[in-house]
């Protein structure tokens, strides 16, 4: 066995202090979750592969007796989706989605909840194996936890996997407004190759109107804002990789209504388990696009060999806009201007927009409703990234002095699309006027 092996292996033997708190970096925790971990008891950093939450947290635990006990803290707070919108959720230790449990197989663990929410809440254990009087599900397996109240649940961790958590007392309105999160249980052992990079990522859908700040917990379509872990782009973090480095991206989908293509540019990538638990090598498939559909979660792999930006959406095309009306008529194609005169004689500025299609609509910086982030769009490295929503880059790099965001990739000479030349195109026997 070599050194490398000894040491991997080593770290998976350490029983309940096997699993890294995350990079603290990249995830602060809340205030209320911060409060019950002392330092001294805090799992110590060092597993082949702490994960990694862009834009979120791991939620702190000390080990008492053995057991590992968190705790959590339903209530509402501001939550902010991307600058300009900022939103009242429900969600977990001021949170949406709530902190990452991180636990490994066979741990027992202690999960105190805290109901800070106007109305009784309970919390599920989604896809975990739990006896049935632990399983989360308001007036079938316990009473609801009224608020002011704290209950405590007990788990054994049973299985590896990705897995969720989630109210199940009221689901259509805390859940809609945010009460979710991610739950990750760790193999004992290391199985498969060594994961250099573990993301997180949790999707999730709202109903926003512009100028408003509470989501509407009763759509059950139209919803116009799209988020991962709780982001919009561009306030999306990247996700960084240095080549040739093997990376996870666990995939949850807790939204209320929609399934979600998950899409990444430049690679095709191994899915290798959903929350029933792994996929046999010799069963799994390779894709460029995942569907995450509502309630499940799906983990992908690749091995990073190509540096670059790459982009990663869902690709429902409305699921990368940003509070977009679906209610009104296409004006593509149509000739405005005796309106556009009719109209601006009450006012001077109006202009039609959307007869030539939509994407010059992002680069415009017009005035918009308070709380609102319509038409949203980001600078890029060669112009607007039209894009936002449910969308965020995978940047891959030779070498990198950190984790943090490395800045846009500059393409080597030769390999950036460009305009092409009148000789050019004579010299390929291309006229652009031809059908």
């Amino acid at each position: 066995m070599d050194r490398r092996r000894f040491l991997v292996g080593s770290s998976a033997l350490l029983g309940s202090s096997a699993v890294a708190t995350g990079a603290a970096s990249q995830a602060r925790p809340s205030p209320e979750a911060e409060a019950i971990a002392e330092p001294a008891q805090r799992v110590p950093t060092g597993a082949p592969s702490p994960l990694i939450v862009p834009n979120g947290a791991i939620l702190p635990h000390r080990v008492v007796d053995g057991v590992k006990v968190f705790h959590l803290v339903a209530e509402e707070f501001d939550h902010e989706i991307a600058s300009g919108l900022v939103i009242r959720a429900w969600g977990f230790n001021g949170r949406t989605p709530g902190p990452v449990i991180e636990a490994v197989e066979g741990d027992r663990v202690r999960i105190y909840v805290t109901n800070r929410l106007p109305e009784p809440t309970v919390t599920h254990w989604h896809g975990l194996f739990v006896p049935t009087g632990m399983d989360g599900v308001s007036g079938l397996t316990q009473p609801p936890i009224e608020p002011g109240r704290t209950f405590r649940y007990e788990l054994e961790m049973r299985r590896a996997g990705t897995f969720m958590y989630h109210s199940h007392y009221d689901e259509m309105t805390q859940i809609a407004l945010g009460a979710v999160g991610m739950f990750i249980v760790h193999p004992r052992r290391p199985i498969g190759p060594r994961i250099d990079r573990d993301f997180v990522l949790m999707l999730h859908e709202w109903s926003i109107h512009p100028g408003t700040r509470r989501p509407n917990a009763l759509a059950m379509n139209d919803f116009n804002v799209l988020t991962l872990n709780g982001k919009a782009y561009p306030a999306t973090a990247p996700l960084v990789a240095r080549r040739g480095e093997r990376v996870r991206i666990r995939l949850g989908n807790l939204g209320p209504m929609d399934h979600h293509p998950i899409h990444l540019h430049g690679y095709a990538f191994e899915i290798t388990a959903t929350d029933g638990g792994p996929i046999a090598p010799s069963a799994r498939w390779r894709e460029t696009t995942v569907l995450v559909p509502v309630g499940s979660t799906r983990d992908v792999e690749l091995v990073a060999t190509e540096v670059g930006d790459w982009a990663m959406h869902c690709h429902m095309t409305h699921h990368i806009m940003n509070q977009m009306g679906h209610d009104t008529p296409t004006t593509i194609g149509a000739d405005t201007r005796a309106a556009d005169a009719l109209i601006a004689r009450t006012v001077p500025d109006y202009m039609s927009m959307g007869q030539r299609g939509m994407g010059d609509m992002a680069a415009m910086q017009m005035p918009l409703p308070d709380n609102a982030i319509s038409m949203r769009s980001a600078p890029g490295p060669h112009g607007t990234i039209d894009m936002g929503g449910m969308f965020t880059v995978l940047k891959v790099r030779e070498e990198l002095e950190s984790y943090d965001d490395p800045g846009w990739w500059e393409p080597p000479p030769g390999t950036l699309a460009r305009e092409a030349t009148e000789d050019e195109l004579r010299a390929d026997g291309v006229d652009p006027a031809a059908r």
